[in-house]
Order: structure tokens, then sequence, then C-alpha cells
């Protein structure tokens, strides 16, 4: 064993010089005994010198020293431990070796997790483009802009056809044979009109005459447009804007609230201080709706805001004090979500509307076959006070508006130049054909609707908040 240890401990001792010649030697010794003699050519000396005087001697002096220790461990038990050393070094390369494949697997996996993350935001950002052209391509429905009554004396009655938007056409708006045409509605005869024997003469407004400036009257001007603020992103395509009339506290009569209609989560109400902040752009109040709202026919009455939840016809009142829902109520009957929209689209089936007599709504149902309704509500409880039918079909006319109790329809949303042309007077249950000119500046006028205190219409026409100053006085 003692001869094992020392044989190993010299190739160990040699293996540090590649290059050096050793040789093994076995003889007896002088007292009988078997000697074992180990030869190791010094790698730097070519001679010995003398003792104790050369930095190599004392270094192979080391090299002894660290063999003699090594000899000393053999001989004390640590063969076993010392020979394997080098299977525990192998063994620790390949416990690295597995731990660092390891982490590369861990790695692998992780790019795969991010790549498919990346994939995924790819996928949703097409998604949202696609969206976005779809939005722009919009409206759902589109109309030739009617022709306005001639008002020469050479028109009469018995000369042709009745105008355009007197005359009532099936529209289908989802493109197929829907389940909402009411089967008592003869679709092959155009003749429903809404002037049945007579088309009469319009005559200008007499401008030069005396305003009603305070009270009520007949809408007979309307001026040019002003513009107050252009709204940002494809979410301002469209939407609705407004003052309240009879505003309470904690907000003043200035105040300004702002809806973006575009998606179909619609739901932020932002407020502006007044006119001046709103063309800043920057709002001092945003308020959350709980419930997410319908298309364009909003509006503001008595510190309350008032809109369609999305998807029904359920009307609610958004009490801005306490930020809740104050009032729901089911409008009776009411299309809803494109049953009955206004000529451009949109879901504007309900549109609620404010003038000098309180809070309506303008829609229509399967029983009026598409005219007009009109409905009176109840501020407090969005209770039906009065109901009147209207011989107009909604889908005939771009926008609808009230002013002291009477409802004002725009022909067209799109042309530059259009009229106001048919006037309901809700205190005589009568209508009329009327032509008021009117600007669609910015070709896409997608809400009109009037404010009493300020005496102006409100609009928001592709993109633009504008408004209209008005004349009433008497239609002659």
């Amino acid at each position: 064993m003692w001869f094992l240890a020392v044989l190993w401990a010299s190739c160990l001792l040699m293996g540090t010089h590649a290059q050096s010649s050793t040789s093994f030697r076995r003889a007896n010794a002088g007292n009988g005994r078997c000697q074992y003699t180990f030869t190791v050519d010094s790698p730097t000396e070519a001679s010995c010198p003398s003792p104790g005087s050369s930095p190599e001697m004392e270094a192979l002096k080391s090299r002894l020293g660290v063999l003699e220790a090594l000899v000393a461990r053999l001989i004390g038990g640590d063969v076993l431990s010392v020979s394997s050393q080098g299977s525990g070094s192998q063994s620790g390369l390949q416990d690295s070796y597995k731990q660092v494949m390891g982490e590369n697997a861990q790695l692998q996996r992780e790019k795969q997790r991010l790549d498919r993350q990346v994939q995924n935001l790819q996928q949703r950002m097409e998604e949202l483009r696609q969206e976005a052209e779809s939005l722009r391509s919009r409206p759902c429905m589109q109309q030739p802009p009617p022709r306005v009554p001639q008002t020469d004396n050479s028109f009469r009655p018995e000369s042709g056809p009745a105008p355009s938007h007197l005359v009532s056409r099936p529209v289908n708006t989802r493109g197929d044979k829907s389940s909402l045409r009411d089967p008592a509605w003869h679709y092959e005869n155009p003749g429903y009109q809404e002037l049945t024997a007579v088309v009469t003469e319009v005559s200008a407004p007499n401008l030069e005459g005396p305003a009603d400036i305070s009270g009520c009257g007949d809408l007979v001007w309307v001026q040019e447009p002003e513009v107050h603020r252009k709204a940002d992103g494809i979410a301002g395509k469209y939407g609705v804007w407004m003052q309240d009339p009879e505003a309470t506290e904690p907000y003043a009569s200035e105040m300004v609230w702002r809806i973006d209609a575009v998606g179909s989560e619609v739901r932020q109400l932002f407020g502006y201080e007044n006119m001046d902040q709103l063309s800043q752009g920057f709002p001092t109040k945003v308020l959350l709706l709980p419930e997410s709202m319908e298309s364009t026919g909003a509006t503001m009455y008595r510190g309350s805001f008032y809109y369609q939840r999305r998807l029904s016809r359920t009307l609610l009142r958004y009490d801005l004090l306490s930020e809740s829902i104050a009032a729901r109520r089911d409008l009776p009957h009411a299309g809803f979500h494109g049953q009955f929209p206004y000529s451009w689209g949109g879901y504007t089936d309900i549109d609620l509307a404010v003038d000098e007599n309180g809070l309506w709504a303008i829609y229509s149902t399967d029983k009026a076959k598409g005219a007009i309704m009109i409905s009176q509500l109840d501020p407090d409880n969005l209770e039906v006070k009065g109901t009147w039918e209207t011989k107009i079909r909604k889908s005939s006319v771009a926008n609808a508006f009230m002013i002291c109790g009477k409802m004002y329809t725009v022909a067209s949303y799109t042309s530059p130049n259009t009229t106001i042309n048919y006037m309901y007077d809700t205190a005589t249950s009568q209508g009329k054909t009327i032509s008021v000119p009117f600007k669609n500046r910015f070709r896409y006028n997608s809400m009109v609707d009037f404010n009493p205190a300020q005496r102006k219409l409100y609009a928001w026409d592709n993109y633009y908040m504008v408004t209209y100053n008005v004349r009433l006085g008497k239609q002659e």
C-alpha cells in the first residue's frame, strides 16, 4: 500500500513537468529490505549547483516538501479521498454542464413566451387598425340630398309628385328581409306622404320685421356655424356636447359638457368651466357613467344628464351632484340599435331634446312604421306625459330638434347647403313643410340640439363642435 501511495504521489508531482524524464528502480538494500528509487530531472537546471545557493534548489525543496506531505496523507489513510479527486472534478464539471443546459432551456422557454406575446400584440394592433378603418368608412347608410320644394309661381300640386323628403320609402338598414318590417305595411306602394293631397308654397321668412328674441315663435333663420373646438382622434368623429339651460349646484350654466360617441363603451363625460376652457381642451371634470351610452341622442337638463342605455330602449337620468343613476325607464315600444335611426345611421333611434317646455324624446316604433314619434317626458322619473305621431319618416331626415314645443328636421347631414325642411307643432298636432337654409360646413353633421337659455343650436359636424345663432319669428 505504501508503495502505491508513493508511486501515485510521484506521478502527481511529475505531471507538472511534462518535458522532464523520470525513472523508477527497485533493488535490495544493505539490510535485506526491498528499496524503491525514483529519479526526476530538473526542468531548469543543467547541473547541480552548490547546496543552499540556488533559487532552483529552493524550489525543488519546496516541491519535495509537497511530495512528502502528500505521502504522509496517503499513509494516514487518505488514499481513497485523494484518488477520488479526479472523478470528483469530472462530476463537478458534469453538474455545471447540466446547470448551464437547464438555464439555457429556461431562457428558450422565456423567449418563446415573449414571442407569443409579441404576436398577440401585433394581431391586436391589426384588429384595431381594421376597426379604425371601418369607423372611418361609416355611415351605415347613405342617402342623396333631398330636393327642396320649389317656391316660384310655376309650381302647383298637380304638376308633379310631392317633394322627396315628404315621400316615405321603406328603408332596410340591415341589407336583408328583416323581421322588423311590419306585414301590414305596403312596401310596394310609395304613396305614404306627409301632405297627401296638398303641397303648399313656402315663402321666404321676413327678416326685416321684429324677431321674437325672448319668447317663442317659428324658426325663420339660422346663422353660419361658429367653430368652438375640434375633437381629437377617431373617437371624436361624432359625439354630443351641450350646456345645461337650467343648471344647478355645484355646476354653473357656463359649464360645457362633451362626450365622444364612437366606440362600444361610451362612458366618459368631460366637463369644462366655460367655452374658452373647451377651446383650449382642458377639462376640469371627468365623470364615468355607470352604464354605457348609445349614440348621440343625450342631453343635459336641471343638473342631470339624460341618455339612452346601450343596446336597449331604456332611458337613464344621471344626477351630476350625486354622480349616480337617479331614474330609469323604458320608452314604450321605441326602436333601438339601428331599427329606426336618422339617415346617417349611428344607432340614432332615440334622440332626447330640451326646449322651453321641458324634456322630449324623438323616436319611432313598429306601429308607427318608422314615422317620427314625439313624447314629452317627466324630467324627474322619465314617465311619458304625452305623445304625438307625425307623418314624416325618421330615416328620411338627418336630425331633429325641439324649439318651443315644435319639432324641426334637417334634410341632409352631408350637403354643405341643406335646409330645415319640416316642422311639427305639438300644440296644434299639425305639421308642415318649411325651407330654412342650414349649413353643414364639415359635411357630416351627427348631432343638432337647441339650447333655450343660450338661444342657439349646438351641433357636432365631423369632429367639429359648432353653434348656430337662430332667429324666431313668424312664417308668412
